[in-house]
């Protein structure tokens, strides 16, 4: 097993990493009131198993599969049967799925009797590296993707290796995007060792899987422990994202997964660093190249052009003070957030 540590406090947890669920704390074991929420396609493969880690028999809810339903009706269908079942402040919320289930799920737990505990069990490759991690939740809105939410940190996250084996081929490449992005945002060496273990990867070898995770988990959980809420260099966690939620918006949400258009998102900051003086061509190649080496996009859709993006970004999270602010490359391995960008300069490199 491996073991990584999210220090905040009074509000620290573990993430375990195992090929099985069995690494559950046994005070969320003994919990008197369990409902999982999961979806109907993680539900018929892995419900049961994750029932039977409960003393008490946990009630379950399940929720449309993709993107497209990760919000206020879905939030308020949970909501509504939590309270139609009885279910009081003592009630432990489990979220076993991908980012959208948890991103739910925690979401619900953050708002339900002004906050209850949930846990995260994540089985898409996405949600094991990135969202079960540091206590994003929120829902998506037309105008914007994770634009109404609250910060709720789990109880624990039980990573199970096992679950990537029915993850469909297109969702594990969707899922190395964010992997990829940690690499370029803060370790360049472990850039070098994805390409170089991109064999075993593939074949999902599980002493493979299980250290890869661990690096981006240990990655994540240390500036989350410094940063919780984002008010500085989480920020740097969102490399690819502003372009990349434009992309899921202006697509209609589900159309292009969440790592796809991350993917191209951070082609399209490296392309942005190169035009700064920031990264070479050889950079930005490379860039590239290790996303097409694990089966994801580089180029924007073709329904798409540079001004299609600006309405989204201008109502992006990260902008302050009317200012559009992205995070660049000042060199492979290192992230920087700069807020000087002018739609001129995304019309001359993009347009």
């Amino acid at each position: 097993m491996q073991k990584v540590e999210v220090q905040l406090g009074q509000r620290s947890y573990p993430i375990n990493i195992d090929t099985g669920f069995s690494a559950l704390l046994a005070s969320l074991a003994d919990a008197r009131q369990v409902v999982i929420v999961s979806n109907p396609t993680v539900a018929p493969l892995y419900l049961a198993k994750v029932n039977a880690l409960f003393s008490n028999s946990p009630q379950h809810i399940l929720i449309e599969d993709g993107e497209a339903f990760k919000t206020l009706a879905s939030f308020e269908k949970i909501v509504s049967f939590l309270l139609k079942q009885g279910m009081s402040r003592e009630v432990l919320l489990v979220a076993l799925g991908g980012g959208v289930i948890g991103d739910l799920t925690g979401f619900v737990a953050a708002s339900y009797q002004r906050g209850v505990r949930f846990l995260q069990i994540p089985t898409s490759l996405l949600s094991q590296v990135d969202s079960s991690v540091g206590g994003k939740t929120a829902v998506n809105h037309p105008l914007g993707k994770n634009m109404i939410g609250a910060f709720k940190q789990p109880e624990q996250v039980v990573i199970s290796t096992a679950t990537l084996t029915t993850l469909p081929e297109r969702e594990f490449a969707a899922g190395m995007a964010e992997v990829i992005k940690y690499a370029l945002l803060g370790d360049n060496a472990f850039l070098a060792w994805l390409l170089q273990h991109s064999e075993q990867i593939g074949q999902q070898q599980p002493d493979i899987l299980a250290q890869m995770i661990q690096r981006c988990c240990l990655m994540k959980a240390d500036i989350v422990s410094r940063d919780e809420t984002e008010q500085g260099e989480r920020a740097l966690l969102n490399l690819g994202h502003t372009f990349g939620h434009a992309i899921e918006a202006f697509m209609g949400y589900g159309n292009w997964l969440h790592g796809e258009a991350v993917a191209v998102g951070m082609i399209m900051a490296a392309k942005l660093s190169a035009h700064r003086g920031w990264l070479s061509q050889h950079d930005v190649t490379l860039v590239s190249s290790a996303l097409q080496c694990f089966g994801l996009p580089v180029t924007m859709p073709d329904a798409m052009h540079i001004a299609g993006f600006l309405p989204y970004m201008k109502t992006d999270k990260k902008v302050k003070h009317g200012q559009m602010r992205f995070v660049l490359l000042s060199k492979l391995g290192q992230a920087t957030l700069v807020a000087d960008v002018t739609e001129r300069e995304l019309l001359q490199v993009f347009g």
